[in-house]
């Protein structure tokens, strides 16, 4: 038996005429037309209009959080300055207290009168006051 399979010298030869085939395909390329330029002018305008109406919507929020902002500084402004007149209120009914002047006027060493001679009368035409004195 002869030995065939392992020595390269022992391969059989090829035939010339059995040369590897190459098949021609072709490929169809497809070739995609560009747009016109009118087609390109109206996509870029929609797209600035929508960025446009977008910027609009965005600064409308912007104003009405500003202006909600605002509206809850001025409640708490409100609501302190309330609180204040309260305050203030309550203080004006205590001086006007004629117990309290009564007790500030002797505080401060004020009495009353005693002889008509150092009262100050005041016209109330003119509203200058004048100074009666017994003469």
């Amino acid at each position: 038996m002869a030995y065939v399979n392992g020595n390269l010298a022992l391969q059989p030869k090829r035939k010339p005429e059995q040369r590897p085939q190459f098949r021609e395909t072709k490929k169809v390329v497809i070739k995609r037309k560009s747009l016109p330029v009118q087609e390109k002018l109206l996509y870029m305008f929609t797209i600035l209009v929508c960025v446009i109406v977008a910027g609009v919507v965005i600064f409308r929020y912007a104003q009405i959080y500003q202006m909600e902002l605002q509206i809850k500084q001025l409640t708490k402004q409100h609501e302190q300055l309330t609180e204040q007149v309260a305050f203030l209120t309550s203080e004006f009914e205590k001086a006007r207290d004629p117990k309290n002047i009564r007790d500030l006027a002797e505080k401060y060493g004020y009495t009353y009168p005693e002889d008509d001679s150092s009262l100050i009368k005041v016209n109330a035409a003119t509203e200058t006051p004048v100074a009666s004195s017994k003469e």
